[in-house]
């Protein structure tokens, strides 16, 4: 079986870069990139293009070397691609990321809410009016099918600032996340099973109930910290919208809890404010 002589060239310069000796003839373009590749390590195959004239087009990694027009002295030339990078890199590096990510803070998010009503929150009151239902589904499922639209949206426009922005806002979404469930445990641990019993809520040992020494409500408060930083990390119209008419339902809903606390408790901490620390 004969042999092939694979010499490559520079395509600008002509200048012979490298020399192949017994090159076997089934050899794709391919191994002949990985051949040179050795002999020149900072040129990787995904940086070659090789042709068979210094103009024309690239040949494929699959070309095998007797298919093609070549003599068993082979010449090829070499023009380098540049730096490459994956499409995976590219998919994760684009826009695309920051919807994943939405996605699944959005979903984690509501994941944790329904595992609290199971397992963690002690209602007062054992139902809700039938039609509190539909009204609840339309406002969320709503909201979520008008914010997944723009962000899932091809015209979408990642942060402004980019993966600093995006990365802050993960980090003051996942604070808050804890925080709120840290209120809630405490919350539940105020109430025994079975019980209706009212009893003000103080500071624990846990950190993130500290809030507690300034707000009634901070389950609200650590509430709306979370989309605030969804809010910065989608830097969507939508999102921002349903932040904002969250807050003002939570803002009434902690106001009547905090005037039922001064009303049920001579005792209660006059610093305490109903959901934003010293303003409201």
């Amino acid at each position: 079986m004969k042999h092939y002589e694979v010499e490559i060239l520079d395509a600008k310069t002509k200048d012979k870069l490298c020399f192949l000796d017994k090159v076997e003839p089934n050899a794709t373009i391919g191994e002949i990139k990985s051949m040179f590749h050795k002999s020149h390590p900072q040129w990787y195959p995904a940086r070659q293009s090789i042709r068979l004239d210094p103009k024309g087009k690239s040949l494929k990694d699959e070309d095998v070397l007797q298919q093609l027009p070549v003599g068993t002295t082979a010449t090829f030339y070499f023009r380098d691609l540049g730096a490459q990078i994956s499409w995976v890199t590219v998919f994760l590096s684009d826009k695309h990321w920051v919807v994943h990510l939405a996605c699944m803070c959005h979903s984690f998010h509501y994941v944790k809410r329904l595992l609290e009503t199971l397992f963690v929150h002690r209602f007062s009151h054992g139902t809700m009016p039938l039609r509190n239902i539909f009204k609840n589904c339309t406002y969320y499922w709503g909201f979520a099918a008008w914010m997944a639209y723009y962000i899932n949206h091809p015209l979408y426009t990642p942060p402004i600032y980019g993966e600093q922005q995006v990365k802050m806002a993960l980090i003051i979404f996942l604070f808050c996340q804890i925080g709120n469930f840290s209120i809630h445990i405490a919350l539940r641990n105020l109430r025994p099973p079975g019980s209706k019993t009212r009893k003000i809520p103080y500071p624990t040992k846990n950190p993130f109930t500290w809030i507690f020494l300034l707000v009634s409500c901070p389950n609200y408060t650590y509430e709306l910290g979370s989309w605030l930083g969804f809010t910065l990390m989608t830097q969507c119209v939508p999102v921002a919208f349903f932040t904002l008419v969250g807050f003002v339902q939570m803002t009434v809903w902690a106001k009547g809890k905090h005037r039922s606390y001064l009303k049920e408790f001579r005792d209660y901490p006059a610093l305490r404010s109903p959901i934003v620390p010293f303003i409201l």
